[in-house]
Parts: C-alpha cells; sequence; structure tokens
C-alpha cells in the first residue's frame, strides 16, 4: 500500500495537483524522517500552494531533528526569497557558504540544495569555495552544469576539460555530458567553441585526450579525414592498437566517403604488415578496399579487376574459418555485379560447413537467401530465412531475416504474409529494421485498401524486384504499366518517385527531375514530398550543376519542412552553396 502511495503522490505532484500530493506526502514524511524525496516535496507542495507557513514549520522541524543537515538554512532561505523578503533570505544563505568556509565537504550539498531552488550563482558560490580550501575535491562536474544551466558554455567545456586534464579517467563520463550540447552541424555555434578550446588545449598542453576530443567531435560532424588526422596523430605519438582507425574507415565506406575510406584502410594494412598481431584486421581492410574498387567500378574491364583482386585473396588466405568474410564478399560481387549467381551460390554452399557458430552460419544463410531471391527462387530463400529466425531467436539477425521474409513475400505478391511480418518488426530493437518494417507496410496499407485484386501493387512490387536484382530498365518499363493503366491510383506518386531514383541510376537525369517535379505537382499530401524536395536539390547540385535550383529545393526543405529528416543536410548544402566558410 505505502509504494501505491508513494506512485500516487508523485503522479499528483508531476501533474501539479498540490494539495493531493500533500495528503499523501505528510504520512509518508512522518514515517520516513530522513527521506529527503519526500521533505522536498512536500516542501515544494507548500510553497506552490503558497502556504509559506507551514513550509517554514516543516523546515524548522527538520532542523530540530536533523541539526547537522546544514543544507537546511539554504530552505529556510529560499522559503523566505518566495515570499520577496530578500534580506532575510540573504542571511540564510551567507550562513550556509560559511559551513562550508568551516568545512569544504559541505560544498556539494549546499551546492546541491542551491541548485535545486535555481539560485545557481549561490550554487556555483558554493563550488568555489570549497574548491578553493580543498584543491583535491572534483567540483568541476557540478560547477559545469551549473554554467551550462546558465548558458555560459565557455565556461561548462573549460571545467569540464579541466577535470579531464587532472585525470583522463574522466574522460568517458565527460564525453557524455558533452555529447547533449553537441550536434551534427559542423557550423553550429556550440560546435565551433567547443573545437576551438580543444585545439587551444592540444596546441598548449598536448595530450591524447585532446586528440580522442577531436576525433570523436568530427565524427558527430561526419568530418571523416578530420578525424582521421587525429587518430593518426594519436597512433604516431604512441603506436597502440589501430581499432579506432579501422572503426573510422568502416564508417566512412558506409556513408559513402569512398577517398577517406580508402587513405584510412591504406594505412591501417601500412602500418600492419610488419605486425602479426592483427591479422583480422588486415584481412578485413583488404576487402574493404576491393569493395572501393567495386563501387567505383563502371565499366566490364573495371568489374574484371575487381574479380580479379579477389581471386587473388582467395588464393592468399585459401578456404578456412578465418576467410569467411572473404568469401561471402566475394559471393556478394558474384552475384549482385558481376552476374555470376550460381558460382555465388556454390562458394556459400562450400563455406557453410566451416561456420564456428550459430551466427556466423546465419550470416552465410542469409547471404545465400538474398542471392536466391535475387535469382527469383523464392521458396528456397524463404527456407534459409526461416531457419535463421529459429535459430537465433531475438537477435538482430532474426530481425533482419524476419523483415527479409516479409520483403519477399511482398515481391512475390503474398501481401498479407508481408503484413504480418512487418507489424511484428515495428517493434524492433533494431531501428533501421523497424523503419524499414514500417515503411514497407505502409506501401501495402495505403494500396489494398481500395484495390481488391491488388494489381497495381502487385505491378509494382514485381518492379520494385527487378529493381533488386539489378534489372533497371526492365524495372523503369515495369513502373510505366502502373503509370499508364492505373492513373489517379494511390500508388501512383510511389512509382514515380521509384521511377525517378532509377532514372538516376540510368543517368536519365531529366527524367527523374520531370517525375519529382510531377509528384511535387499532383500529390501536394504526399508523405514523399520532402523526399522529392530534397532528391531534386541533390540532383541538381551535384548532376545538372544548377546551383540556384538546388538552393530553391534546399531551402524549401528548411523553410517548410522543419521536421524533416534531411532538415540538416539541407541546411549544410544550402550554406555550402550560399558561400558560408564551412571550415
Amino acid at each position: 500500500m505505502n509504494t501505491q502511495n508513494v506512485l500516487l503522490a508523485n503522479s499528483y505532484f508531476r501533474k501539479g495537483e498540490y494539495e493531493k500530493a500533500i495528503a499523501l506526502y505528510k504520512p509518508l514524511h512522518e514515517q520516513n524522517l530522513i527521506r529527503r524525496d519526500y521533505f522536498k516535496n512536500l516542501l515544494i507542495s507548500y510553497q506552490q500552494l503558497e502556504n509559506y507557513e507551514l513550509a517554514h514549520e516543516l523546515i524548522q522541524k527538520q532542523i530540530e531533528l536533523f541539526p547537522n543537515q546544514m543544507y537546511l538554512n539554504v530552505e529556510v532561505g529560499y522559503n523566505f526569497q518566495l515570499q520577496n523578503q530578500l534580506d532575510k533570505a540573504k542571511i540564510y544563505y551567507d550562513k550556509s557558504l560559511n559551513y562550508i568556509k568551516k568545512n569544504p565537504n559541505y560544498g556539494f550539498v549546499i551546492g546541491h540544495t542551491f541548485k535545486q531552488n535555481h539560485l545557481l550563482d549561490y550554487a556555483l558560490q558554493s563550488y568555489q569555495i570549497a574548491k578553493k580550501l580543498n584543491p583535491k575535491l572534483n567540483t568541476e562536474i557540478s560547477e559545469a552544469q551549473i554554467y551550462g544551466e546558465k548558458g555560459e558554455l565557455d565556461k561548462m567545456f573549460s571545467s569540464y576539460l579541466n577535470l579531464i586534464d587532472k585525470n583522463e579517467k574522466y574522460y568517458p563520463t565527460i564525453q557524455r555530458y558533452i555529447a547533449t550540447f553537441i550536434t551534427d552541424d559542423k557550423n553550429n555555434k556550440t560546435n565551433i567553441l567547443f573545437k576551438n578550446l580543444l585545439l587551444k588545449r592540444a596546441q598548449n598542453n598536448p595530450k591524447d585526450s585532446w586528440n580522442i576530443l577531436l576525433s570523436w567531435l568530427f565524427m558527430q560532424q561526419k568530418d571523416y579525414n578530420k578525424a582521421f588526422i587525429q587518430e593518426r596523430s594519436l597512433f604516431n605519438r604512441n603506436h597502440k592498437n589501430l581499432d579506432r582507425i579501422y572503426e573510422i574507415g568502416i564508417i566512412s565506406f558506409e556513408n559513402n566517403e569512398l577517398e577517406t575510406s580508402k587513405t584510412i584502410f591504406d594505412f591501417v594494412l601500412n602500418k600492419n604488415l610488419d605486425n602479426n598481431s592483427n591479422q583480422k584486421i588486415v584481412l578485413q581492410s583488404k576487402i574493404y578496399l576491393v569493395q572501393i574498387d567495386n563501387k567505383l567500378a563502371n565499366s566490364n574491364t573495371a568489374f574484371k579487376k575487381v574479380d580479379a583482386s579477389y581471386q587473388s585473396l582467395l588464393k592468399q588466405y585459401g578456404k578456412n574459418t578465418q576467410s569467411i568474410d572473404l568469401h561471402l564478399a566475394y559471393a556478394d560481387f558474384l552475384a549482385f555485379n558481376f552476374d555470376q549467381s550460381e558460382k555465388a551460390i556454390l562458394i556459400l554452399n562450400d563455406i557453410l560447413p566451416l561456420a564456428l557458430s550459430k551466427f556466423q552460419k546465419g550470416l552465410i544463410q542469409i547471404k545465400l537467401a538474398d542471392i536466391l531471391v535475387y535469382t527469383s527462387q523464392f521458396n528456397q530463400a524463404l527456407i534459409l530465412y526461416t531457419q535463421v529466425q529459429t535459430e537465433l531467436k531475438n537477435s538482430i539477425l532474426a530481425q533482419e531475416s524476419r523483415f527479409k521474409v516479409a520483403q519477399t513475400s511482398y515481391f512475390k505478391g503474398d501481401f498479407q504474409w508481408a503484413q504480418i511480418q512487418l507489424k511484428v518488426l515495428k517493434a524492433s530493437t533494431s531501428q533501421l529494421i523497424a523503419n524499414d518494417a514500417l515503411d514497407l507496410n505502409l506501401l501495402i496499407t495505403n494500396n489494398i485498401v481500395n484495390d481488391s485484386i491488388q494489381d497495381a501493387l502487385k505491378i509494382y512490387a514485381k518492379a520494385e524486384l527487378l529493381a533488386y536484382q539489378n534489372k533497371n530498365l526492365q524495372a523503369i518499363d515495369t513502373l510505366n504499366k502502373v503509370l499508364l493503366n492505373f492513373k489517379g491510383h494511390a500508388i501512383e506518386d510511389d512509382a514515380l518517385f521509384k521511377q525517378a531514383k532509377l532514372f538516376i541510376d540510368t543517368k536519365k537525369y531529366i527524367d527523374a527531375e520531370h517525375n519529382y517535379l510531377k509528384i511535387i505537382q499532383n500529390y501536394p499530401e504526399s508523405i514523399l514530398i520532402d523526399d522529392c524536395y530534397f532528391a531534386l536539390a541533390e540532383l541538381y547540385n551535384y548532376l545538372l550543376n544548377d546551383s540556384e535550383k538546388a538552393k530553391e529545393m534546399y531551402q524549401k526543405i528548411i523553410f517548410e519542412y522543419p521536421s524533416s529528416i534531411y532538415l540538416i543536410d539541407a541546411r549544410k548544402a544550402y550554406r555550402k552553396l550560399r558561400g558560408d566558410d564551412m571550415q
């Protein structure tokens, strides 16, 4: 019953129903006089109802019971301040500060009490007095938080960095605090301020922590090359492991920063050639370098060179447990880029017995199933995806497999079964899977409501399968059937948007522009509108070299769609086109 009363009292307190809160907090406090939360919430409730006399009586009774709880003088003072009796309030505030002068250890509890009552200058003074009297006290975090509340970010960052300067073990804790103020926009004033403070410290007092924080800041801003420069300096200074540099290489690759990624993996290989302790990173770096060449390949000759690179690595590393990732990468290339799906399937079936764990086996099975979908062998693919789901229940791989079951069912035109899988995935622990599941479920739901035979969606799903199979021209033609035969249907904007993306992949940029503009003109309420504006902006900016139109489209996102996921990228691109200093 007591627990229920606590929950109810807290609920009333949060809702501002202070009379009801008092009725419950009063007995709770009397039964647990040492509990500060009951005391404080009861006190605030009296003060919110402007019942200052009862508030004063409550504090005085607490002082009588606990004369050594010096922080209570702050509460007496604040109660007077609420009554606009500032002279009386100051007497008790000064009394509290004097206690700190006698014993600096009181600085924390008294400072915290001042902060609770929004008396930030007094709180800061409390910590500073304690620090002056006992320099060993770590008051920096408390001071920094107060500076943050006051908006004095320069002093806040300096306080945090002072603590790291004192002891580098505080680095992870301080990074978490700083992360709440940093954005992914390198032109954000707070980011610039923090960067400049770090650069100044790195020049005046070189320390690993400054480089690590700079690297972390640049990663938040997606300045992967600058992050690499910081990590390279650290490595050259102490020659510790290359793990963080390798991670930046992976992230830059995943974000399509291929030049930076290549530079990083080349560096990792050069530094690891004489070091046999990290052969896994060596092999993975070599695989990534071949994958970069694959992404940049634009001719059959270039793809043949990629194939030769893979075969050279396979000859070097052989067929064993350690080379499974290499075989997976090669199979993916053969199927999706080199039109050799049968060979890819043979390779994956060949390495399946080498898997050391269920997880490794699951990775091979998913890749094998992906290729079976690519070759329209849907039933075999579904069996493999389902096996992974069963073997690795509740794992991310199992959730990925469930999504692929839904996607494959969608390709087949079995929309009901696809939706059953997708509804489960909306609660996925992977945000990416959950979002993909939500998008596909929305597409199906929106397009079967008024189409009992589902012809439009079946043709659209076939086009998506063709695109998955890299048959882009056939996919474009199939989408034309949707656009010709289902004018005014809910699926028209989806078909135009999907076709526009395929036009870009096939370098038909004017056709892509036409589709995006048609969606904007004919479907102003479509959920794809901000996607269209951003896609148009990128098209004008990078492919059609029309900076004025690009700026116009970016502005649409910035001013008319402030909740769009493209807002930050649009703002960055717009500033760059406008000629702002991007350093």
